[in-house]
């Protein structure tokens, strides 16, 4: 058999595992070596030499071992015959390009599998700093192989919440009290990880995330204990025809209603 035919006989979570993996370590060769820049989105978002060569071996690994599946990449021209598909891969090569290309090692690859809009199957993988998270949608979420929860401290403890300081404006001051703000992580997808694994009680994600971003630490979340919703109360929806979302939250279950009611101004306004 050959390699490209074991690849193709892999269950979806082992296959996105080792794609994210090769990868990754593609991604890793470029770190801290000054990669080609450029900029997309008129000027606001980086993109690296890293980020499509990653790309490419996502693409190249995932797509022929299931021709049937959809593809949505951040790094790969948008096309509406996805919609066509039950069933997609959604990637983001690198998740935290502007850390990436700053040096830190805080970026990922991130990389689901989409089933009637939600995801089945979850990876999320940080070379640099050789930690995997992985989970499918009836089993465990787990870090490097040990099963991961979201933290389960008592009410009155400090709230460990990732979070710009404007969108903090607007809670109760005696609840802002029990905030301790973490400090910045450019990966979105690993700072909801950061939550799955009870590093963080919670993060509030500004407008304009994309599936790419969230579509796999949404479920490690989910099968860690927690949530990722919209600040209404109600879980994503995938592979729409838009695929970018308003403000979220993302918690473990018991905290997420705590914060939804600090950020009810921002639902309401």
């Amino acid at each position: 058999m050959s390699d490209k035919d074991a690849v193709g006989q892999l269950n979806d979570l082992d296959l996105i595992v080792e794609a994210a993996r090769q990868a990754g370590n593609i991604a890793l060769s470029f770190f801290r070596q000054s990669p080609e820049v450029w900029w997309k989105n008129e000027g606001r978002s980086p993109v690296s030499a890293a980020d499509f060569a990653a790309n490419e071996k996502l693409a190249a690994i995932l797509r022929p071992a299931r021709p049937d599946y959809g593809w949505l990449s951040e790094e790969t021209d948008d096309d509406a015959e996805r919609l066509s598909h039950e069933t997609l891969f959604v990637v983001d090569p690198i998740d935290g390009t502007r850390g990436f290309l700053s040096g830190l090692e805080l970026w990922c690859v991130s990389v689901a599998v989409v089933t009637d809009g939600r995801p089945t199957a979850g990876v999320l993988y940080a070379p640099a700093l050789d930690e995997l998270f992985v989970a499918t949608a009836d089993g465990p979420a787990l870090k490097n192989g040990e099963p991961i929860a979201v933290s389960e401290r008592l009410e009155h403890d400090i709230h460990r919440l990732a979070a710009g300081e404007d969108m903090l404006n607007g809670f109760d001051p005696d609840f802002r009290k029990t905030i301790e703000r973490a400090k910045h992580v450019p990966s979105l997808a690993y700072r909801l990880a950061m939550v799955a694994d009870g590093r963080l009680e919670g993060t509030i994600v500004k407008r304009n995330s994309h599936d790419w971003d969230v579509a796999a630490a949404d479920l490690i979340l989910e099968r860690a204990g927690g949530a990722l919703v919209d600040l209404s109360g109600h879980p994503l929806n995938y592979n729409r025809a838009d695929v970018s979302h308003g403000e979220l939250c993302g918690a473990s279950a018991a905290r997420l209603p705590v914060f939804l009611r600090e950020l009810s101004h921002r639902r309401n306004g």
